[in-house]
């Protein structure tokens, strides 16, 4: 699974950039990332995000123990890759029906958080009992919500390109392919929001400090997030959508 997206949608954390990376491009221009991605998986589907991006799957070359899912609810994307283990508790807690998959369920949590909070994301995230990565666009607000499990049991990895877009994937040499050495692997037992940044869910009262990441050459790509045990902040709730206090622009 591929997504890019624009800065202005989510602007990918400075700590990525790594100090000499020659070689970044731009990952949107031209569709260069998609096309790439096109080339590598064949058959695979794109899905243009008007100027906040894109988003891109295939079902080629996929661990079956780890299958990745794309659904669309209303307005909101979603790729996702792994499974849920508490997946029949998660679908009578939302009110879903057996058919319901991986990724209407994770698209269902979300709506609730961003409609009828106040409600800890982190919470919510860590309900979600599995192997799991995934990436939400919601096209009405142009936000995003992206997440992986506490064990970082999926590959997952994002980067920043040459103009700061926000890179994605699954496949290491995807990002690498648009981010150069500004890439890592995305933290696990974390979620990363268009307007909150990056957080742990395990850990919600702790910051998270960026620590540069050296690779077997000794070069600095991007970096990793651990949680700093010493530094702690308030807690902070999702406010319901039209309040005085809407979490979609303060979380």
């Amino acid at each position: 699974m591929l997504a890019v997206f624009d800065k202005s949608v989510a602007k990918s954390p400075d700590a990525l950039n790594a100090p000499d990376n020659p070689q970044v491009v731009s990952a949107l221009k031209n569709g260069f990332l998609p096309n790439h991605f096109a080339s590598v998986y064949p058959g695979s589907v794109s899905i243009s995000l008007g100027s906040s991006g894109v988003m891109a799957y295939s079902f080629e070359k996929q661990n079956p123990l780890l299958p990745r899912l794309f659904a669309v609810v209303d307005d909101i994307f979603c790729l996702f890759q792994g499974h849920i283990e508490n997946i029949a508790v998660l679908k009578q807690q939302y009110g879903l029906n057996k058919t319901a998959n991986e990724g209407i369920i994770v698209i269902e949590a979300y709506r609730t958080l961003r409609d009828r909070g106040p409600y800890p994301p982190d919470q919510v995230v860590r309900d979600i009992q599995g192997k799991f990565s995934f990436i939400i666009y919601d096209s009405s607000s142009k936000a995003t919500f992206i997440a992986s499990d506490a064990d970082g049991s999926v590959p997952f990895f994002w980067g920043t390109d040459a103009e700061n877009h926000l890179v994605l994937a699954d496949d290491v040499e995807t990002v690498k392919k648009g981010c150069g050495k500004s890439f890592a692997p995305f933290p696990k037992g974390c979620f990363f929001s268009s307007t909150g940044g990056l957080k742990s869910y395990e850990h919600p009262l702790n910051e998270l400090k960026a620590m540069p990441r050296v690779d077997s050459s000794g070069q600095v790509c991007g970096a990793t997030f651990s949680v700093d045990v010493e530094a702690k902040k308030e807690s902070t709730g999702m406010k319901k959508v039209g309040s005085a206090a809407n979490w979609s622009s303060n979380y």
